[in-house]
Order: C-alpha cells, then sequence, then structure tokens
C-alpha cells in the first residue's frame, strides 16, 4: 500500500497485536521486519481508511433501532483499539443512518471538479510553505517544531484547544494532529492564517475519542 490507499473493514474484528502493528507506519512511514538475525526497513506510507461498527451489535447510537449491547460490551468492543493507534488517525467520522427522504429525492451532492480544483490548490499553498524544507511534502508531515512556526495559536485558538485537550483526555499527538488537520482545512479554505473555525472543525474529527 506504499504511497496508496489501506482500506480495513471491520477494524475491530483485527486481532489486537496485527492493529497495533500499524502504528510506526502511521507515524515513521516506515516498517521494520525482524526475521531471525536480519531486519529489513520497507517504505510504508499510505492512507489508511478503516471502517467499523459502532457497538457488537451494530446500532449504538441509531435513530431508529435500538442498541441491545451493554455498556461492558461497548467498552470491550473499543478496547480492541488502543489509544495510541487512534491518536494516529486523524479524521474520525460517524456516518449515520440515512433518512428515506435523503434516498429518494437524489438531491446531487458538489461535482469532483471543483472538490479537485480545491485540493491542488491547496497542495499548492502547501508546496510553498515547505518550500525550505525539502523533506516536508505536506502538512501531515510536519514535526513539533514545525508546528510553532506554520500553526501559530493566539489566546482564543489556545484556549480552545487546551479545552479540548482536557475535555476528551486527548495526547499531545492528538494535538499536534488536530494542529496539522486545522492548517489542511484552513488551506483548503484559501485562509493563510489558522483561524479559530478551523481549529474547531478539526477538533470535531475526534470523534472516536469522544466515544472511548
Amino acid at each position: 500500500a506504499h504511497r496508496g490507499v489501506l482500506f480495513l473493514d471491520e477494524l475491530t474484528e483485527f486481532k489486537r497485536d496485527v492493529l497495533e502493528f500499524l502504528r510506526q507506519p502511521l507515524e515513521d512511514g516506515y516498517v521494520t521486519i525482524t526475521r531471525t538475525r536480519q531486519s529489513v526497513v520497507f517504505p510504508a506510507q499510505f492512507t489508511l481508511v478503516a471502517s467499523t461498527n459502532p457497538c457488537p451489535c451494530g446500532f449504538y447510537g441509531d435513530s431508529v433501532q435500538p442498541c441491545t449491547c451493554t455498556p461492558r460490551n461497548r467498552e470491550n468492543y473499543w478496547s480492541r483499539l488502543s489509544g495510541p493507534l487512534m491518536d494516529r488517525i486523524d479524521l474520525q467520522v460517524v456516518v449515520s443512518r440515512i433518512k428515506p427522504e435523503e434516498m429518494t429525492q437524489h438531491q446531487p451532492g458538489e461535482a469532483s471538479e471543483p472538490v479537485r480544483q480545491r485540493v491542488q490548490t491547496a497542495r499548492q499553498r502547501a508546496h510553498e510553505r515547505f518550500k525550505a524544507e525539502p523533506k516536508l511534502q505536506c502538512n501531515a508531515d510536519m514535526q513539533s517544531r514545525h508546528l510553532k512556526q506554520w500553526c501559530p495559536l493566539d489566546d482564543t485558538n489556545r484556549t480552545l484547544l487546551e479545552g479540548a485537550v482536557r475535555k476528551f483526555g486527548l495526547s499531545a499527538r492528538a494535538m499536534d494532529r488536530i494542529l496539522k488537520v486545522g492548517r489542511t482545512i484552513a488551506d483548503l479554505d484559501g485562509c493563510p492564517d489558522l483561524q479559530t473555525h478551523h481549529i474547531a472543525e478539526a477538533i470535531q474529527y475526534r470523534t472516536i475519542d469522544r466515544m472511548q
């Protein structure tokens, strides 16, 4: 999946040790395979896309079908995904049941072409930003030391971010990733500076952190 997409369906059905193996490539972009007396390092920069049910029965939080799981069932279910692994998943979104009228009315969404143009423009902004840093190709490549330079926080943004970290028990890694996502949202928005609504939107993408 190097330079591609790794899609894992039913994420919580994988063995925990298999999922934990994803931590190194998600963080460092490479994977180390050790066999007997030899270790080999392979590049592993990929986009992870994963899906899973919200609980064993699949209906926790559903607006129609009641959940039949106990709190302990749900706790054990989510315990298969460790905190350090979830820290490395930047965009976490709950997909709710589609209403019948939404399926029958066929309301057109945004066309692909303007989305593509917006993404290309945002990537160009990132390239311009990092032209003096050849190892940085996109916002996700930033390290903590880069965030102070390219994701400076005013008092309002700092208060918002610190409040979210306290409320949801987020780690330092999750906080850094919120800033990277916020910087990307600002680029897509065409804003040179990181604004409060960019930080707020990035925090909203830590959905699973709030559920656990």
